[in-house]
């Protein structure tokens, strides 16, 4: 007789609130995935397109605190109805490090496991000291370690996963823009700051403008909400993709020759895909926040930004064959 199929393991799970976080949270993910957990997750509108090819469920992060707790009883209430053992051991995961991400899920009645910081460890059901001076990413996967009560080696690349869909809507969008092979992307935006200074690169218009132009090939900007004007005033003569959803331009980073950007979101995308990434950093400490892959090359100046002549020799030598 086959062996019987275990029940589902659900485990309700936010996510953090930046591109780059979620990103670097996918190895995780999987291994949790991989090991019998059946991840409900919960996070910005966004993440349900960049994590579609994982096939997790993705629920929209309600917007005030008592709307979220109600969100999480439903969730608590149909996982126990799928795993008779729910509520008798850590039943969620609490990524994000603030105290109302962790005093939610106690008002829900979850048994979370996170991080201690901010005084919220008597409001999770286990919590965990922050490894300092890691990467996030190993932070990330030392919390799924000790969930799972086992370590493992750390993951070589994150493998975001394309659906078939985001890969069409990719090939479409080319097709319209007549964006032709081996094409570089570029991503000169950045939200926040590192140590109270801007993550832009200065020089990064002048060197699209110039040096990029240079190459020959098509150079492709994909701005964000809000970002357009940015991209209008200092970016005219790049082929600009208003709209994108994350999925179809992880694909676009998938197939491109070449991706140049800030320390932001779409460059942890980028090496999540594979595709080969130049990432430009000022203040950032690569230790702590680099691109994760082995496709990844990191030009910094000394103290702060690289000169154009260096990023330019990086590009070249990293860019695929048209």
């Amino acid at each position: 007789m086959p062996a019987a199929t275990p029940p589902p393991r659900p485990l309700i799970i936010r996510l953090r609130n930046w591109v780059g976080d979620v990103t670097l949270g996918v190895p995780t993910l999987q291994r949790l995935a991989d090991a019998g957990y059946a991840p409900q997750l919960l996070g910005k509108g966004w993440a349900r397109d960049l994590l579609a090819g994982h096939g997790w469920p993705v629920h929209v992060l309600a917007k005030t605190l008592p709307e979220r707790v109600r969100q999480l009883r439903a969730l608590r209430r149909d996982a126990g109805a799928l795993d008779p053992g729910f509520e008798r051991r850590l039943n969620a995961v609490c990524f994000p490090y603030s105290l109302s991400s962790a005093l939610e899920m106690r008002l829900a009645g979850l048994r979370a496991i996170g991080h201690a910081h901010e005084g919220r460890s008597l409001l999770l059901g286990r919590s965990v000291t922050r490894q300092r001076g890691r990467h996030e990413l190993e932070v990330y996967w030392h919390l799924g370690s000790a969930l799972l009560g086992a370590d493992a080696a750390l993951p070589v690349s994150i493998d975001l996963r394309l659906t078939a869909a985001h890969r069409e809507q990719a090939r479409a969008l080319r097709e319209q823009h007549g964006v032709k092979p081996g094409y570089i992307v570029i991503c000169p935006f950045a939200g926040g700051t590192w140590a109270k200074q801007d993550k832009t690169w200065p020089e990064f218009a002048a060197f699209a403008a110039d040096e990029l132009r240079a190459l020959g090939r098509d150079l492709l900007v994909c701005p964000g909400p809000g970002e357009e004007a940015l991209a209008d005033t200092h970016f005219a003569g790049v082929t600009q993709l208003r709209g994108v959803g994350l999925g179809a331009y992880a694909a676009l980073l998938a197939d491109a020759g070449l991706m140049i950007s800030n320390d932001t979101g779409p460059g942890h995308m980028a090496a999540a895909v594979g595709a080969p990434l130049l990432s430009v950093l000022g203040p950032s400490d690569p230790a702590l926040w680099r691109a994760w892959g082995p496709s990844v090359r990191i030009v910094q100046g000394t103290p702060s930004w690289p000169q154009r002549a260096q990023v330019l020799a990086q590009a070249t030598a990293m860019l695929r064959p048209a």
